[in-house]
């Protein structure tokens, strides 16, 4: 009885970790087959495979090469974009404030950030520390993310003051709407009440003392040379090298690089309840705020091919997503930059943690990975995940064929502008963007984002009023309708923007611009 009343109170304190240390478990056999066999399938040039069980490194390798078309391997400090995975460090910043008193999770942002303003003033004088992190508040998907993606001429703070003119799409805290805007306004608070700018916070507090000593927090690092992956994605059909994402705007949300060694680092401080050795890096209260469901998530039906994956409960924590797989608990997140995307997964009542890190944008191979790991050591009935994504994403990309075969055949291609070209031509604005430009260059329109230097596209007429931007830039991959609505006397009055096909990344958010002439006196 005391044994078992002992027991409770070592669960109810929320610390993970085990008192007696457990022996580390073999990875699943053949798993480098299985690896080469889903980066084959996917057309994935390489990967970083983690696993850590029970306090341990398992298996951190590096498969396949850095970049297509040269022999350089990856290897286990091969680095990789970790993109949004990077949100679950800035969250533990956070939690490691709040310990140490200089902030509180549900005190409003504008306590510590005077100047912040979101566009509707109950919701700037009510937006806490929380909400920063669980994507509940009101903006859209993607919201503001043309402020930064593409690389933009605004700095962080012009992005965060900005903020305050972006329309929302709900009400406040009424639903889930993933955002990255809000995390860069978290890295604003670290600065604000620690001194150090989000980078140095996170660089000093917890990677040097985790011991991630090939992890660096800049996304231009990706750039940099050295044993960094190559990034690769499919444009116009074929898999090749794309330029990496060099922006430091909004590295709070997505700007950590890192090798396989130490994702399997974090994993273990993480599973650990923020144990480091001796020391804590944080205590398990701050692990219970970490992985607690803050803003429920829809609960869908997934294709039959991936009917293990069906979920009981679903949302998200801070700076993780929490659900249910085969019965137990998992807290994960992905991450997607321009040529790299990866997860990372952990089932804490196992102490068993997955991360795996690609250099080419197939979710499919990442997931097919992960989830083979975790029914191995879940003891799962046998599943053959990528065959299941193989189809998945098959069909996912004949859906996208047809809907954008649907669009074309709707076009009326015997209608012409209402204007000649030349009334188009101008100068446009947006409240949270700001300047757009529509030239008339030789017998065509461009237009030109004034703060995005590679948003500039050429003008095709489509129907009527609209015409298809297309990105001189081909690796955005993200041609966008533009329409012009004109008034009762012929006069353009708006510009509206959406993304012709359903492909195009949610970060081009060009349908919440409302873009209006710009009339001088």
């Amino acid at each position: 009885m005391r044994s078992t009343a002992a027991l409770l109170i070592v669960l109810a304190s929320g610390d993970v970790s085990l008192s007696v240390a457990q022996q580390p478990t073999a990875p699943p056999p053949e798993l480098d087959a299985y690896v080469a066999s889903v980066l084959a399938a996917f057309e994935v040039p390489g990967a970083a495979v983690t696993i850590v069980k029970d306090g341990q490194v398992v298996l951190a390798k590096g498969y396949g090469a850095r970049a297509l078309g040269r022999p350089d391997p990856v290897d286990a400090r091969t680095l990789f974009g970790i993109a949004s995975n990077t949100k679950a460090f800035t969250a533990t910043a956070l939690g490691m404030l709040v310990e140490d008193g200089r902030l509180e999770w549900d005190v409003p942002v504008i306590e510590y950030l005077p100047w912040f303003r979101m566009s509707d003033p109950y919701v700037t004088s009510e937006l806490t520390v929380r909400d920063l992190l669980v994507h509940r508040s009101g903006l859209g998907l993607g919201a503001g993310d043309l402020l930064w993606w593409p690389a933009s001429t605004y700095d962080r703070r012009e992005i965060a003051r900005r903020l305050r003119y972006l329309p929302f799409a709900t009400s406040f805290r009424s639903a889930y709407a993933y955002d990255n805007v809000l995390y860069l306004i978290a890295g604003e608070v670290i600065e604000a009440v620690s001194g150090s700018t989000w980078e140095e916070f996170v660089s000093e507090r917890i990677l040097d003392v985790i011991g991630m000593t090939c992890s660096n927090v800049l996304h231009s690092a990706a750039g940099m040379g050295g044993n960094v992956a190559a990034t690769h994605a499919r444009v116009d059909g074929t898999v090749r090298a794309i330029a990496p994402f060099l922006s430091d705007n909004t590295n709070p949300a997505g700007g950590i690089n890192a090798c396989a060694d130490d994702m399997g680092r974090w994993m273990i401080v993480q599973l650990d309840s923020g144990r480091v050795g001796d020391h804590r890096l944080f205590r398990p209260a701050t692990t219970r705020e970490l992985w607690s469901l803050v803003t429920p998530m829809p609960i869908g039906t997934p294709p039959p091919e991936l009917a293990p994956l069906h979920t009981h409960f679903n949302g998200y924590a801070l700076g993780f997503r929490v659900n249910d797989y085969r019965g137990r608990k998992l807290v994960s997140h992905t991450g997607g930059l321009p040529g790299y995307v990866s997860k990372v997964a952990m089932i804490p009542e196992l102490r068993l943690g997955v991360s795996v890190l690609t250099n080419q944008e197939s979710g499919a191979a990442f997931e097919a990975i992960t989830y083979h790991i975790l029914d191995f050591y879940l003891d799962a009935p046998t599943h053959d995940w990528l065959a299941a994504y193989r189809h998945v994403t098959e069909r996912s990309a004949r859906r996208i064929t047809t809907t954008e075969q649907g669009t074309a055949a709707e076009r009326d291609t015997t209608s012409r502008p209402s204007l000649p070209l030349g009334r188009y031509a101008g100068g446009y604005t947006d409240r949270w963007y700001g300047d757009v430009a529509i030239l008339l260059e030789g017998d065509g329109l461009v237009i030109d984002f004034r703060q995005t230097p590679s948003l500039v596209g050429d003008l095709h007429h489509w129907q009527y009023d609209t015409f298809v931007a297309r990105w001189r830039d081909r690796e955005l991959r993200a041609d966008a309708f533009v329409t012009f609505m004109l008034g009762p006397e012929g006069r353009i009055e708006r510009v509206r923007m959406e993304a012709v096909s359903p492909a195009t990344d949610f970060s081009f958010d060009f349908h919440d611009l409302d873009l209006r002439p710009v009339r001088h006196p």
